[in-house]
């Protein structure tokens, strides 16, 4: 199912936000914006190893992955807490990125993360949904998990940040 949004102009210009197209509306497909989220991500999310896997337009919902080694670990092979929140904090970002009438961006105003278990050095799984959107504020939930492991749960309140 195609939804309303707008694309990020290619233009160089656009991706400092000088240039007065800085998004332009088209229709794009779930895979779309997939696509578009990879093409994309900050230097924030590479660290991360993020990779956008799936997005659902009828949930608002994005599932990344994120892969760790031994420089996200503090204890053996247990991954520090603050990389696991930034995993989480960026499921639920860009799912709120991916909202119909689409922003430029987020800043979170609040998060709260719920350890479950420990995260071992390897593959995580995140996922990021819109629970509630208004014009300038979304709340959001997010699950991190490893293998079939709940690992960290998160709410978080955002602004959404839209282009003048």
């Amino acid at each position: 199912m195609a939804g309303r949004y707008r694309k990020r102009c290619s233009r160089t210009q656009c991706r400092t936000g000088n240039h007065p197209r800085f998004f332009r509306e088209y229709e794009m497909t779930n895979t779309d914006i997939v696509s578009f989220l990879n093409g994309q991500w900050p230097p924030s999310v590479e660290t991360l190893n993020g990779q956008a896997i799936s997005f659902c337009q009828d949930t608002s919902t994005l599932v990344m992955h994120f892969d760790t080694d031994e420089r996200f670990c503090h204890s053996g092979d247990i991954v520090q807490g603050g990389y696991i929140s930034g995993m989480l904090d960026a499921a639920m970002a860009y799912a709120a990125i991916g909202l119909p009438d689409l922003c430029t961006g987020v800043a979170t105003l609040e998060m709260k993360v719920s350890f479950m278990q420990v995260g071992r050095n390897g593959r995580f799984t995140g996922s990021g949904r819109v629970i509630h959107s208004g014009r300038n504020i979304a709340y959001l939930d997010g699950e991190l998990h490893q293998e079939d492991r709940l690992v960290a749960a998160a709410t978080s309140t955002v602004k959404l940040l839209r282009s003048a």
